[in-house]
């Protein structure tokens, strides 16, 4: 099992992606690096906003960014975060079944 300390840690990082946003932003980062600009274009947000939404996934570990010019070029420095989304999407598939046997039982009576 492991410790309180390493299970507080792995929230932190869960915490960090718990946004759709930032899970958007993750997704956008899994095949290529993006500007900064790229990234707030898929939003109807503030810059500010989405600068913070990076900000948290930057603390985390899990993106990371460069200047280029005077652009700041954001890419997921920790691609495996995509597998927890294929796990996720794993989860969700399988609720849908149990709801949907849940839901053919009920009218099947």
């Amino acid at each position: 099992m492991i410790s309180f300390e390493e299970a507080e840690i792995r929230a932190k990082i869960i915490k960090a992606i718990a946004h759709p946003v930032r899970l958007m932003i993750i997704d956008l980062l899994k095949n290529k690096e993006q500007t900064f600009s790229n990234i707030n274009n898929y939003f109807e947000l503030d810059k500010s906003t989405v600068s913070k939404h990076l900000s948290v996934l930057k603390e985390a570990g899990i993106v990371s960014s460069k200047k280029v010019q005077k652009e700041s070029v954001y890419k997921l420095e920790i691609p495996c975060v995509i597998e927890f989304f294929e796990c996720s999407t794993k989860v969700i598939r399988h609720n849908m079944k149990k709801h949907q046997a849940v839901v053919d039982k009920d009218y099947s009576t």
